[in-house]
């Protein structure tokens, strides 16, 4: 899937998460993502899919899993 790719890729290469760490039931605030690396994450991937996440509302308790199906569900339409 395109979004869990997309979430991965930038968790591992731009904010140095350890792939292994990378799990569905990952908090991000556990892989050391604060309210401010969120927000840049966002943008991240607004950028690398054309979408827009403005509604979407992350906080450092949400996971990697939630993240995936909200980017998943504007990827669609």
């Amino acid at each position: 899937m395109i979004a869990t790719d997309v979430v991965n890729h930038l968790l591992v290469q731009r904010f140095g998460v350890a792939a292994s760490r990378v799990e569905d039931g990952a908090p991000l605030g556990s892989l050391g993502l604060d309210s401010l690396a969120l927000e840049e994450l966002r943008l991240l991937i607004e950028d690398r899919l054309d979408i827009d996440l403005d509604a979407v509302e992350l906080t450092p308790r949400d996971t990697v899993g939630r993240l995936v199906t909200v980017v998943g569900r504007e990827v669609v339409t």
